[in-house]
């Protein structure tokens, strides 16, 4: 046998120093004796013999140890040498395997590598992470793991038992690793082994995985994202040609863990095939227990429909290994969370809600990650995703570190996750998480805690042509789609195109009238009249941006009280303020976003341990709240005046704002391309007013479309019968007025009637 290998090269992979272990391991062509013939080279730890086996020939070649008693190579006579086996015998046991080490053309091209080092690689997520793929004939799983800084890297299995020395990568030119693992398939979990020059050892999970292992576990698995058969096409094709600016957009914003749990001592299905029975907080047990996607389906849905929202907005689903960071602490951002079923059981719960006319936007978190050893943090042995100065790269009060959006491969794998959500997972849109701490250099920190921009400013220019790039792409992609920033600045045209300077977002959540509001409604109502402005204030920059109003999860928990504990007042007076409340938000314009609870008036701030207190639901004030919320939904969904017009002037206008004695606002909402037109008119105080007079644009009879103190909402059902016919009495710069009975902390919807004012007319 004469050895066609040096000690050093045997060396370097024996001790996992070589950054392309193709160059040794696999099969060779080398002269011999004048001829051409093959070498194949294979490290096999724990091996106490191997052998090549030809499965064509049906021959075998014994392997024979070269400078070290695990380095296994053979000579073969032969003009060609494809898909060779290897026999492996370690101690008592035989395995036969395919050779990684003969797979040997790289799945990314040179293109591809370029598109992602200038940042410009929408779908990088279909090149790298793990891949089910045939190669020559053989069907494995295709690796690729970006770690410019590493020394070596190895992938970690089951099948080779975690040991970092059996299956090292390939590193590429720009710092992508690679290796194809015959054999392996769907469900299989793995890492990367990355060293670091000093030696230093790191376990991590894949940046592009699709699916991680159930906490406390922190592998990666395998999964096959194209096996789902989706049934959505006509919604998806609706949505293309919508705009949805100028569509209702009404959102019930849940946490998938706590709105809802299972009994854990039955089995998901109960064997007559009847779904699973679900427990509500009072019932709940310690061993109670997540439901999945697909129970979800079941039982949120038929809830959704019946309340009438026109979107769910799911806190973030990407995996994350602490249930209390509620998920916004990722660490794995292409993998959707294994808490509640695999990736497949997700999109049947999107695709069940497309089939049922309602629209899913998930809670999207760019900002920032947290530093747990499996994750992004110090990747390679080196600060690759977030900044190495902790001046910009680290957020203190959250524990968690901040991307480098100035290096071009951090970039492109923050913009292609935001387009991998739509791409595979067919959401309708995304909320942007904490986008002020992106925006500013100085959020949170105190002075000598930050690092100036270029021009000694605290903008993070940086972050924002991030967010300008993300949401051009996503945008391009997917038109009607929706991009709404969670922006509490005044950051000008968040929600302005990216060709005219803006942001590019669609939506901004609305932060100013939120705690304009809560500040307001938490007053007694005595004082309100001293307080008129945060009513109407939000009028004088509404048509800045397009905003979204939101009531959201931030709001009801750290001791802020739920909705109805921030209101003054009993039990009547803060569930009549909590429908006058509503009322006013689903009229004023801009889109609308509410918190899980709030529809029955939750008492107890958000726990993310257990469920909503559904038990409320037996009583009266709480289903009757409920009831109010539900047909809310179905007059705003109805109405177009209500939504076609929110970021064009003509879609709102005053009547009076200016009787804060009364604390009472009326007001004009119209429809776009039509003449229809709905009034607004609430009195935020518990005294009725009878005989008060609006001005209104035009005589005929106007329908109460909605009362907030009516009886079957729980109020004390004072009103207006029906409606009211307009006077020609001149009021508030108008010809004609109705004289109209406003009811205690309560707000009245009402409508022209056309055709029984014309009846009229012709009589």
């Amino acid at each position: 046998m004469s050895i066609t290998i040096a000690p050093d090269q045997v060396e370097r992979i024996v001790w996992n120093q070589h950054q392309d272990p193709f160059e040794v391991l696999g099969a060779h062509p080398i002269e011999q004796d004048g001829k051409t013939v093959w070498v194949v080279r294979a490290y096999l730890p724990n091996a106490n013999e191997a052998w090549v086996i030809l499965p064509e020939e049906r021959i075998e070649y014994q392997m024979h140890s070269v400078h070290h008693p695990h380095f296994f190579e053979c000579t073969i006579d032969t003009l060609e040498l494809a898909n060779y086996q290897l026999r492996v015998r370690e101690g008592d046991r035989d395995r036969v395997i395919y050779d990684p080490y003969a797979f040997r053309s790289p799945r990314l091209t040179e293109f591809d590598l370029h598109l992602f080092s200038e940042g410009n690689h929408h779908r990088i997520y279909e090149k790298l992470g793990a891949h089910c793929a045939e190669i020559d004939g053989i069907l494995g799983v295709y690796f690729a793991v970006w770690a410019p800084n590493a020394r070596n890297v190895s992938l970690l299995a089951d099948f080779n038992h975690w040991d970092g020395r059996k299956n090292q990568m390939r590193k590429g030119p720009t710092g992508v690793w690679e290796l194809f693992i015959p054999g392996m398939k769907v469900g299989d979990s793995y890492k990367y082994e990355i060293k670091n020059f000093d030696g230093h050892i790191y376990e991590k999970s894949d940046p592009y995985g699709f699916q991680q292992e159930v906490r406390p576990k922190t592998a990666s698995i395998v999964a096959d994202l194209d096996a789902y058969q989706w049934n959505d096409a006509d919604w998806m094709e609706q949505r293309r040609h919508t705009d949805p600016l100028t569509q209702p957009i009404s959102v019930y914003e849940l946490h998938l863990g706590s709105w809802l749990h299972a009994a854990s001592e039955r089995p998901a299905i109960a064997p007559n095939g009847e779904p699973e029975r679900v427990v509500t907080v009072s019932e709940l047990k310690p061993g109670a227990r997540f439901l999945t996607y697909r129970e979800l389906a079941d039982h949120l849905i038929p809830y959704i429909k019946e309340l009438g929202y026109t979107h769910i907005e799911l806190l973030p689903i990407a995996e994350h290994p602490f249930d209390g960071s509620w998920g916004y602490q990722v660490t794995g951002y292409y993998a959707a969370t294994s808490r509640y079923g695999s990736p497949l059981d997700l999109m049947y719960l999107i695709d069940q809600c497309h089939q049922n006319g309602i629209g899913v936007l998930v809670d999207w978190v760019p900002g920032h990650f947290p530093k747990d050893g499996h994750g992004l943090a110090f990747f390679d042995g080196s600060h690759l995703y977030e900044h190495a100065d902790p001046r910009k790269g680290e957020h203190k009060e959250w524990g968690t570190l901040v991307f480098n959006y100035n290096r071009h491969e951090v970039r492109n794998f923050l913009v292609a996750n935001a387009l991998f959500w739509f791409d595979k997972y067919h959401i309708d849109g995304i909320r942007v998480d904490a986008v002020a701490s992106m925006l500013y250099l100085d959020y949170c920190r105190k002075e000598g805690e930050w690092l100036p921009n270029q021009y000694g400013g605290r903008e993070n220019l940086e972050a924002a042509d991030f967010l300008r790039q993300t949401n051009h792409v996503i945008f391009s992609y997917f038109p009607g789609i929706l991009s709404i920033a969670e922006e509490s600045t005044s950051w000008p045209m968040v929600s302005w195109p990216t060709y005219m300077g803006g942001l590019g977002f669609n939506l901004k959540w609305n932060m100013g009238w939120m705690h304009d509001m809560l500040d307001y409604f938490s007053m007694d109502p005595w004082f309100r009249q001293f307080h008129q402005n945060n009513i109407t204030f939000s009028m004088w920059y509404n048509h800045s941006e397009n905003f979204m109003l939101a009531l959201s999860h931030d709001e009801v928990v750290h001791g802020k009280s739920h909705i109805v504990g921030k209101i003054p007042g009993d039990t009547w007076q803060k569930l009549a303020n909590m429908r006058c409340l509503f009322g006013y938000m689903f009229a004023h314009p801009g889109k609308k976003t509410l918190f899980m609870g709030m529809e029955f008036a939750q008492w107890s701030e958000w726990n993310v341990w257990g469920d909503l207190e559904w038990h409320l639901l037996q009583y009266a004030p709480h289903q009757q709240l409920k009831t109010f919320m539900t047909d809310l939904n179905h007059i705003y969904r109805q109405e177009s005046a209500l939504y076609s017009q929110d970021f064009a002037e003509p879609g709102f206008e005053w009547i009076d704002c200016s009787d804060n004695r009364h604390s009472v606002v009326a007001f004009i909402r119209r429809a776009k391309d039509s003449d229809e037109f709905l009034i607004a008119v609430c009195n935020f105080t518990p005294q009725p007013h009878a005989h008060y007079r609006i001005g209104v644009p035009e005589l005929g009879f106007y329908t109460e479309l909605m009362n907030s103190d009516a009886r079957e909402y729980g109020g004390s059902n004072m009103g207006n019968l029906g409606g009211k016919w307009a006077d020609e009495w001149s009021c508030h710069n108008r010809s004609y007025s109705v004289d109209l009975c406003l009811p205690p902390l309560g707000i009245l919807i009402l409508k022209l009637d056309r055709a029984k004012t014309a009846a009229a007319l012709q009589k």
